[in-house]
């Protein structure tokens, strides 16, 4: 059925954007002939058009999808054979719904392109990550797009999509905060252009790891992220509290957590002006009633380290751009998007916190699929490490070793040029050098554990030399003859490349002789 969408047109194809979220997947086709997107209609998966529930059916032969499944009255049901909330188990690799997920995400992403209107000529699909967990996520996106036929994959993170959805100028710089169904999410983002210069395309890869615009001979614009931080709390578990509140002591069933959920969305309701007024859901035959007021629900929010967990990432992202010569005065504005970016309770504390940056609030279901659509071919970004990396170096002075960083936090990716290091023998006789590398543990981390069931923000205490090792073998160096003491043996360069991927070349000073580059791992 794909092949042939590819060639009801001899024309020009568009570009199709899905953004895969945890309760909604949004679906947006660009025409190269017409000025604005449209959303797809994809009957009889979708609620609306361009809006297909998350939701998979899997029984024997019987695959439901979307809308499909809610018209089956599964959509409440705790059947094993039902998956939801699948997105945020995708990234992580170490839990056993990894696989289970990673399945459902991707029949999911196929029954979309199977059901797309024939008269689409699709030349470009443009897939979302979450910031938190991208590369991880990049991966299972190259295979679960693999049999898609379309021309040109490409790939954008989320905050980066919905910073170009929010219509500023080029040249401007945004702080985008994205709550959606499974996280949270912060990046402060630089776009091109501005004062003369060509307008900002985007954030734009191929999956394989190539810029969409590597051999169109089209120059590279750069669209740049300062700072970013994210975390894996979202709307699934505001809509836990409010269980937890409103039904004590009861099992947390999907009934429930719907109803929650449209409770919490007449909650954030414009129309809805007193903050002690009660409103009540019904939930289920066994007569469950959800009654909760505006004030209540801030107070969960509170209560529960919402505010805690999103300053540190306000923190972290800032620090980023601090490092980067950007301040919260610098920005045009800042950009709330995801389902969660209609509370009122975030957007008041954006609004205390983010000053005197104004506050923007774009369609928050579709923003980041709509941003996508702006991405055109030949544009590449520099992305920003999350962690960085240090290399384990002994310190002659006080014969002690001690983390020397290569790449720092908030360091943008791929280098421009390399990170030249020279080692020098410690010891008479010395016949090799050993490299382990590790990743800096950052201050006043915070993680989402659940207690007596509950999501539940605490706090990681670390210490400022605090590293954890690489999983790999050290990397051990010959030396060849073996090194005088303070003796300059080995000149290093490391590199990140497009990937993300730590590189180095290896040069012997006293010999003149260098080592094929190695690469050592992924970089976070």
């Amino acid at each position: 059925m794909g092949d042939d969408k590819l060639q009801h047109s001899a024309g020009r194809g568009g570009t199709l954007a899905i953004d895969l979220g945890s309760t909604t997947t949004v679906v947006a086709f660009q025409s190269p002939d017409t000025p604005t997107a449209q959303l797809v209609e994809l009957s009889p998966i979708s609620r609306r058009p361009g809006e297909v529930p998350s939701l998979v059916w899997h029984s024997g032969d019987q695959l439901l999808i979307g809308h499909e499944v809610i018209e089956a009255g599964l959509d409440d049901s705790n059947d094993p054979r039902l998956h939801r909330d699948f997105k945020r188990l995708i990234g992580p690799q170490d839990t056993p719904e990894h696989n289970r997920a990673c399945w459902a995400g991707q029949q999911l992403l196929q029954e979309v392109w199977h059901r797309l209107p024939p008269e689409l000529n699709i030349e470009r699909l443009v897939l979302s990550a979450p910031v938190e967990s991208y590369r991880t996520y990049r991966s299972w996106l190259v295979k679960a797009s693999d049999a898609l036929p379309v021309k040109e994959i490409a790939l954008v993170d989320e905050p980066t999509a919905a910073a170009l959805g929010a219509g500023l100028p080029p040249g401007s710089r945004m702080l985008v905060v994205d709550l959606g169904g499974s996280t949270l999410d912060l990046a402060l983002v630089s776009l091109e252009g501005g004062e003369g210069k060509a307008a900002p395309i985007a954030q734009l890869l191929r999956l394989g790891g190539r810029s969409l615009g590597g051999g169109s001979g089209q120059k590279l614009r750069t669209a740049k992220v300062l700072g970013k931080a994210g975390m894996q709390l979202g709307g699934r578990d505001i809509d836990r509290w409010i269980v937890d509140a409103c039904c004590p002591n009861q099992p947390v069933t999907s009934t429930l957590l719907n109803a929650a959920e449209r409770l919490k969305c007449r909650l954030s309701s414009s129309d809805v002006s007193d903050r002690d007024e009660l409103f009540e859901i019904a939930a289920d035959e066994q007569q469950h009633n959800l009654r909760l007021s505006r004030r209540k629900l801030d107070q969960l929010l509170d209560q529960h380290g919402f505010d805690r967990a999103l300053a540190e990432l306000m923190e972290t992202t800032l620090a980023g751009g601090r490092r980067n010569n950007c301040h919260l005065e610098d920005l045009e504005g800042v950009v709330a998007v995801g389902g969660g970016a209609q509370l009122p309770w975030l957007r008041r504390w954006l609004a205390e916190n983010t000053a005197p940056a104004p506050l923007l609030t774009p369609p928050p279901v579709d923003a980041v699929a709509l941003g996508a659509l702006k991405l055109t071919p030949g544009v590449a970004i520099r992305d920003v490490l999350k962690n960085g990396v240090s290399v384990r170096t002994l310190d002659q002075r006080t014969n002690r070793h001690h983390w020397h960083p290569l790449f720092v936090a908030g360091q943008p990716w791929p280098s421009t040029s390399p990170l030249d290091l020279v080692l020098a023998a410690s010891w008479t006789g010395q016949p090799s050098i050993e490299l382990v590398l590790a990743e800096p543990l950052t201050q006043g981390r915070h993680s989402v554990v659940f207690v007596n069931g509950l999501p539940t923000v605490q706090e990681i205490e670390t210490h400022e030399n605090d590293h954890q090792p690489w999983p790999s073998e050290p990397l051990v160096l010959p030396l060849s003859p073996p090194g005088e003491v303070g003796q300059d043996c080995l000149h290093l360069q490391w590199s990140i490349d497009a990937d993300a991927r730590l590189q180095l070349s290896v040069r012997d000073l006293r010999s003149q002789e260098e080592q094929p580059t190695v690469i050592l791992g992924t970089v976070r």
